[in-house]
Formats: structure tokens, sequence, C-alpha cells
């Protein structure tokens, strides 16, 4: 591709997360969503319609065999990550998974393994760590505002009213801690490192035998830690506490923050300093990313071969202290 062309980017799925959150930070970052793939050619047809996508293609193999598509972006249930996503790769096109990359540790491993195998680039879609708020209070933590970061309390949750919900099934890789507790996780790995050294939770179990409410701690070294809460039980609540030796860094929204969010400096010894999160949408730094680097002007970074499989080892030990204790 040229530095002039636009990425085409072709949706594998109809999921919600795609019309609400996908599609409108692709448009802002300049990509062309070209065209939706579905089971069903009426529901897919439906969906192009409804959010302006230029095609709609029955069957997800099309759509990546389709060379007209530049790039991939897979909101399927959990359980099918894997799957398509190696598909994709094996195809030759770059993907944009959204997360976790994969409800188990193996599945995680056999995508990893089939990206590195086949060079194609692999992102997870994590888009705050692209996102200029958390640039801006990586560097307020670097430059010492708080003293030395030791503790980060961080929140995920809403209220998740349908009990036929996707999120509720086991079957199809559910429950609270994959789908909002990652967000912590994946938080404390940009500040704490990949490696966490213990892990501590507890669950409250409901829909399909999943977690829908889950609490805990991760232990890093240097006596650091980690303390979660996610949940579908409740009203949306991000509210995350960057605690340091000298104060801390309270933020609204670290994960998807809108114009309405912001985050504070309350430092010993200083007036409270607060500032807006964002002018632009959460998924739209990470797109301009991709298609960047798709058009040769970027070279990647935050992919999914350095991140993912140590995101995957800590739910994984999240779920198992959470199961071991009921």
């Amino acid at each position: 591709m040229t530095e002039q062309q636009q990425v085409r980017w072709g949706i594998i799925g109809t999921a919600n997360i795609a019309r609400a959150v996908f599609l409108p930070g692709l448009r802002e970052a300049g990509g062309d969503a070209t065209a939706v793939a579905g089971r069903d050619e009426a529901r897919a047809g439906q969906f192009a319609g409804d959010n302006k996508i230029a095609r709609a293609v029955e069957g997800y193999q099309r759509l990546i065999d389709d060379p007209g598509i530049d790039a991939l972006y897979i909101p399927l249930p959990n359980s099918l990550h894997a799957e398509w996503t190696i598909r994709a790769l094996e195809a030759g096109k770059p993907v944009l998974c959204e997360k976790p990359l994969c409800g188990t540790v193996p599945d995680t491993e056999r995508v990893l393994e089939a990206a590195r195998r086949t060079g194609t680039l692999l992102w997870e879609a994590f888009s705050f760590p692209f996102h200029p708020q958390l640039e801006r209070i990586a560097a307020l933590v670097a430059d010492g505002a708080i003293g030395e970061l030791t503790e980060i309390k961080s929140n995920f949750h809403f209220l998740l009213r349908n009990p036929a919900n996707i999120r509720l099934s086991a079957a199809l890789e559910g429950g609270a801690l994959l789908d909002v507790g990652c967000y912590p996780v994946r938080l404390a790995q940009e500040f704490f490192g990949p490696a966490p050294e213990s892990a501590w939770a507890r669950s409250t179990w409901g829909g399909e035998d999943v977690d829908v409410d889950t609490w805990g701690v991760l232990d890093y070294p240097a006596g650091r830690r980690l303390m979660l809460s996610s949940g579908f039980g409740r009203g949306y609540d991000t509210f995350t506490t960057l605690e340091g030796t000298g104060g801390q860094i309270r933020i609204t929204n670290p994960f998807h923050p809108g114009s309405d969010d912001s985050y504070e400096v309350v430092a010993a010894g200083n007036q409270p300093r607060r500032f807006a999160a964002t002018d632009e949408l959460s998924f739209t730094p990470l797109l301009r990313h991709i298609n960047a680097v798709l058009r040769g002007a970027e070279q990647p970074r935050v992919l999914a071969v350095d991140t993912s499989l140590p995101l995957a080892l800590a739910l994984r030990d999240l779920a198992e202290s959470a199961r071991r204790h009921g």
C-alpha cells in the first residue's frame, strides 16, 4: 500500500461493539469500512445498511479470502477468536481481535504461534495503550508526580440486563473477568510489567456457570499490587486510582475515555490538578496507528505477540484462584 491509500477493513461478525466502538473510531481515524461478514446473509445485510458499510458477505471465510480487504476486525464471542484469527493470519490478513485475544491460555498460545509463523500482524483490541490520555498519565508517573507508584486500584463494572447475553455463557467463554476484568490487568501490565508473582480472587457465579462479579489482587515484584473489581451487576464504573508514595492520580475512565472524563493529580503539598481526558474517540488512536502501519508510514507497536500471553496467564491465575475458593 502507499501512504495515500485508505485501508480497507472487513468486520467478521455483527457484534454491537463493532457498531458502537470500532466503526466510529475507524471513521475518525480515516479507514474504510468496506465489508461485514455474517453467518446469515440477511443479518449481515441489515448490519451493513444500518452502519453504512459498503458490502455484506455471507460466511466469515469468504471475507477472509476477499482480495478487496486489507485488514480484519474480529469481534466474535471469545470462544471463536482462536479459529477465525488463525484463519485470517494464515491468509495473510492483519487482524485486530477483540479482547481478550482468547479465553484460554492454550488458545492464546496457538494464535500467537500462528502470528509468529506467518509473520502477519496481530493486535489485541485494547485501545487505551495508544491513547494520549495514558501517555500523559504515564509521563506524570515517570516524572515522579506521585512519588513511586506502588498500587493500582481499578474497577470495570456495568449493568447487564439481558439473561441471553453471550457474556453469561460458559460455552462461549464469557464471564466478568474475561470481559471487563481484563482491562485492569492489562493496565497494570503497562505500569508494573508482565509478570505478577501471585494472584488471589473471589467470584460470584451466575448465568450459565460464569463469574458475574470478580474481585482480586495481583502481586508484582517490589511490593507493588493491582486491586481489581469487575462485574455485570452495577452501573457503569471504570474509576481507577494510581497510588504512589507521594500522591494519587484519579482517573474516571482509563479504558475508553470520553469527552466527559478526566484525571486528577493529587500530590502532597500541591493543589489538585485536573485534566480533561480527550476530545477523541477511544479507538481512534489505535486504528490510526494500524492504518499507518499498513500504509508503511509507521512501525508496528504493542503487538499481541508481545503483550497477550502474560495477560492470558494472569487472567488464568485469577480465575483458578476464584474457582478454588468457590
